[in-house]
Formats: C-alpha cells, sequence, structure tokens
C-alpha cells in the first residue's frame, strides 16, 4: 500500500497584494475616489470585519469588488477605529451614579499603526502592476502616502482575513 504525503507549504503561497494608505479621508468618501482612478466598483460590504478585545467589541469597515472578468477580489479595509466602553461609578454625593465613556483606539493590524486603510488585491494578474496601481492612488489629493506592504511582516492575529 503507498502512502502519501501532503505538503501544506504548497497552500502556503500569497496570492494577493495589501497596499497601505495614510489619509484623513472617510471610508465611503475614499471608497469613491478609488472607483474614480481605477477600474473597479468598490461598494459597503454588510460584513463588516469583527474584533473582540479585553476593551471590548469593534467592527472594522470594508468596501469590496470582485473583477468577474479577471477574477481579481478587491478589498478595502479600515485599519484604525474605537472601543467605547461604558463605566458606571457609584458615589456618596450629589452626583452619584454617573456614567462615563471611555474610547480606546483598535488596529486591526497593531504593527501599521499609522496606516488608515488597507486596500488588498486577490488573485492579481502577471501583467498588473502594483506599481501603477499606488501611482494612480498617489493622484487622490487627500491622500498623503501610499506603499506596498510585505505581507511576510505581518505578524498580528488578527491577519487571519489577510
Amino acid at each position: 500500500m503507498a502512502i502519501h504525503k501532503l505538503d501544506f507549504g504548497e497552500f502556503d503561497e500569497i496570492d494577493y497584494h495589501l497596499i497601505a494608505i495614510h489619509t484623513s479621508l472617510e471610508d465611503y468618501r475614499l471608497a469613491y475616489f478609488i472607483n474614480q482612478k481605477l477600474p473597479i466598483n468598490l461598494s459597503k460590504n454588510k460584513n463588516e470585519i469583527q474584533i473582540n478585545i479585553k476593551e471590548g467589541e469593534t467592527k472594522f469597515s470594508r468596501f469590496y469588488f470582485y473583477d468577474t472578468e479577471k477574477a481579481i477580489s478587491w478589498n478595502l479595509i479600515q485599519n484604525k477605529n474605537e472601543v467605547i466602553q461604558q463605566k458606571n461609578e457609584i458615589s456618596q454625593n450629589l452626583f452619584s451614579n454617573i456614567s462615563l465613556e471611555v474610547s480606546t483606539k483598535v488596529y486591526l493590524l497593531p504593527e501599521f499603526k499609522k496606516v488608515d486603510y488597507f486596500l488588498k488585491i486577490e488573485n492579481i494578474e502577471e501583467g498588473m502592476n502594483v506599481a501603477e496601481i499606488q501611482l494612480l492612488l498617489n493622484t487622490i489629493d487627500s491622500i498623503s502616502t501610499v506603499y506596498k506592504v510585505e505581507t511576510n511582516k505581518i505578524k498580528s492575529k488578527n491577519n487571519l482575513i489577510f
């Protein structure tokens, strides 16, 4: 009887590119400007990325487009968000039962705290140049910086979506 072994290293190949975007734009405005510059049509995805941490729960917005002709998936994903906690303080004075809100910044990928959004491109063709995409994104006025992220440098446990 022959023994067959599977090498899971074959399935470890990274078939996507990740572009970091620094901007002060809201997510929907950024998606709009990207749609104007690139031949895609990003739209809000109801399946936001949910993260549970010790401070609470938060969701990161996501815009998605699937190019059926080229079989390429495009995701615009928020990297920064806030968790708001309610703290009730009970005291024996005039201002008893005061409710305080404390907000904590949360990052999808904490090793990239200065990045506002990620553009993830899956199954990109050999002929498509990521550098050209970066140049086109840099022409959007409200974007300060765009660069490609080396995906082997992502160590976060939240990178399951990547």
